[in-house]
């Protein structure tokens, strides 16, 4: 295990009714003037816009509102959020929805208080050092940013996603009701779902040793997603089952699970590409390109895929030939995406062969290489994106 560092100070409120105690939350984390960050309709539909409202109002709290937010967060409303902090003399963010929203919530955290582009941070040229405070009330159980330090953001003018991370953008507050996750449909659950074993597989396929601990807390996460997203979509209403994906979303992606070891995450960039030209939801680009990446890393670099095969899937062991054991945990993965209704080719997520080219260049920008457990070359990504044709 390699020397780190793990610093994670967000408070957690899990549990029924959760989002009433959210005007406490926000004033005993400094705040009185409120950013309230949404997407569509969905959480006016469902009567939580009204209720957080009405909680602020209450406590006196001022509110100005952003809403818009889509599925893969665009730097447009990002620049609109900045503007309207300054303009309001905001102090606080309160981000209510899922992943694309949170992460909106931490840019426009980080460019209200930074001279130059916000953008800067997601190109490298600048780094986070300071971010207005965060809290979030969740409403879908996938991307984990309730809990993590990162951030995603797709640049309009480029069509780059990239993105960037800073521990000051960890939220103070996370509110966990899965009773608000009840009405999510049934894709949303299962691209959820496979969110959160991409987030782990990107910190279990590493090729440092005696990671015993965050191996098997990689295990313990990915078996209970296995678990409970089949059981959440056939019983939308099941509380238990939606209650551990809620936590297993954001154990997946805080990094207690990765701390430690050389991460990889080529399967996750190179699925951005993917849903910043198509606007692909992320967890269905990652079904189709995750299995394909395993396909192809296996061949180079078996161990971890034996692993993965044996402790996640629960196949034997075949000691003659250990390929074929990784190969039926691969297999096993797939067949569970089909189960959840997740896609497994470019021709079910709308992208073409010939854009091929131009992500494993957008991709790489001048980079030689991508990933960690297996040095991705430009050709190795193109093999990737072709095998998922």
């Amino acid at each position: 295990m390699d020397n780190f560092t793990f610093y994670a100070p967000t408070y957690f409120d899990f549990g029924r009714g959760a989002e009433a105690h959210v005007a406490e939350l926000v004033r005993r984390f400094g705040g009185s003037r409120v950013l309230l960050h949404y997407g569509g309709g969905s959480i006016k539909k469902s009567g939580l816009y009204d209720r957080v409202k009405s909680v602020l109002s209450e406590a006196g709290l001022f509110a100005a509102e952003l809403g818009g937010v889509k599925p893969n967060p665009r730097s447009g409303l990002v620049y609109e959020g900045i503007e309207l902090c300054r303009k309001e003399n905001i102090d606080f963010i309160l981000a209510v929805g899922g992943g694309s929203t949170i992460d909106s919530s931490k840019a426009i955290a980080a460019g209200s208080l930074y001279d130059g582009d916000f953008l800067d941070f997601y190109h490298g040229k600048a780094k986070i050092e300071r971010a207005l405070p965060i809290g979030t009330i969740l409403t879908i159980a996938a991307a984990g940013s309730e809990g993590s330090p990162n951030t995603v953001i797709t640049d309009e003018a480029t069509l780059l996603k990239k993105g960037t991370k800073s521990d000051v953008l960890r939220p103070k507050f996370s509110i966990l009701n899965p009773e608000l996750t009840c009405t999510l449909p049934a894709y949303q659950t299962a691209a959820g779902a496979t969110d959160m074993i991409a987030h782990v597989c990107e910190r279990y396929f590493s090729n440092t040793e005696e990671t015993e601990i965050t191996d098997r807390l990689c295990e313990a996460v990915m078996k209970t997603v296995i678990y409970e997203a089949p059981r959440a979509i056939r019983e939308p209403d099941n509380y238990e089952a939606r209650a551990n994906l809620m936590w297993a979303g954001m154990l997946a992606h805080n990094n207690s699970c990765g701390v430690g070891r050389v991460q990889d995450w080529a399967s996750h960039h190179i699925e951005h590409e993917l849903s910043a030209l198509y606007d692909v939801t992320h967890g269905a680009g990652l079904a189709v390109i995750m299995p394909k990446w395993m396909r192809y890393v296996l061949e180079i670099n078996p161990d971890k895929c034996v692993l993965f095969a044996t402790r996640v899937w629960d196949i034997p062991l075949n000691e003659e030939n250990p390929r074929e054991t990784a190969l039926a945990g691969i297999e096993a993965f797939e067949a569970f995406l089909r189960e959840i209704g997740m896609p497994s080719s470019f021709a079910e997520i709308g992208a073409r062969a010939e854009d091929i080219p131009l992500m494993a260049d957008k991709l790489l920008g001048g980079r030689k290489t991508e990933g960690n457990y297996v040095k991705l070359k430009r050709d190795d990504v193109i093999k990737i994106y072709e095998n998922a044709l």
